[in-house]
């Protein structure tokens, strides 16, 4: 069995189950925002817990009502490391977290690792934190579901769009992006900046959220483009930065929690 270990245990969250666990649910008790519809999919941040756990608690305590009947993860994020072209996905058959290990959906994993745009690429997962850092909570709020991991690098909306078609699914298919909003601008600038974005997104405009608004714009703007598609609505659930949270407010990350609903 080929696991892949976690890369940022013990920096980006406790490395210890315990003290993982309490945090977790410590960040879960405070989150309270409700979103009418049936929630398939969400948008996260990535940044250290102690920064943005906050911020996506709110997005994941928002899949209390669906989080019974979701099956499988299509969690997709930045490439932080390594420029590539397309979408890499893993030959993994778990991802390892203190938490335990998270199973990969291998069926769907084949299935879209057809289209050109796919690529087997188990070295762009190396060192990578963005799609780790949502596992713990995916394993917090959910039952027993399986992954599909995919990292994007440079790859169009239509791109990101089209795989999500192939994995969409019914009720038992959650979808959940991960990406920061603006960095390091200054604690007024980024709220501004961040707004908009939010606006963008509540909109789903996808092609109007650029590399500097948020690091995970490609596969968020795949996002918005197929949940026009297919008619979901978005909920701002949370907006805030690490000024707010954890840090001083000279150089700031903004960070939003987003829900897709289907009315």
């Amino acid at each position: 069995m080929q696991v892949q270990p976690p890369n940022v245990a013990g920096m980006f969250y406790p490395d210890d189950p315990y003290t993982l666990k309490r945090e977790l649910h410590q960040f879960l008790s405070q989150a309270d925002r409700e979103v009418p519809g049936r929630v398939k999919a969400i948008v996260a941040p990535h940044a250290g817990y102690i920064y943005s756990g906050p911020v996506a608690a709110n997005a994941y305590h928002a899949l209390a009502a669906v989080a019974p009947r979701i099956r499988r993860v299509v969690l997709l994020a930045p490439s932080h490391r390594y420029g590539f072209r397309g979408l890499a996905t893993s030959s993994a058959d778990a991802f390892q977290t203190p938490l335990g290990a998270v199973p990969v959906d291998k069926q769907a994993v084949a299935a879209i690792a057809r289209l050109p745009q796919v690529q087997l690429a188990d070295q762009v997962f190396v060192g990578e934190h963005a799609l780790e850092v949502q596992l713990p909570f995916l394993e917090t709020v959910l039952e027993d579901f399986e992954l599909v991991p995919l990292i994007v690098g440079d790859a169009t909306p239509e791109e990101v769009a089209e795989v999500l078609e192939r994995l969409w699914g019914g009720d038992e298919t959650l979808i959940v992006v991960s990406s920061d909003l603006s960095h390091y601008h200054d604690y007024d600038s980024a709220r501004a900046r961040d707004r908009l974005t939010a606006e963008h997104i509540e909109h789903l405009e996808s092609e109007r959220i650029r590399g500097e608004d948020a690091c995970g714009a490609r596969p968020l703007n795949g996002l918005l483009l197929a949940a026009r598609r297919h008619g979901l609505k978005a909920h701002v659930v949370d907006l805030r930065n690490s000024g707010d949270t954890a840090g001083d407010k000279d150089r700031v990350v903004g960070y939003g929690a987003f829900v897709f609903t289907e009315e």
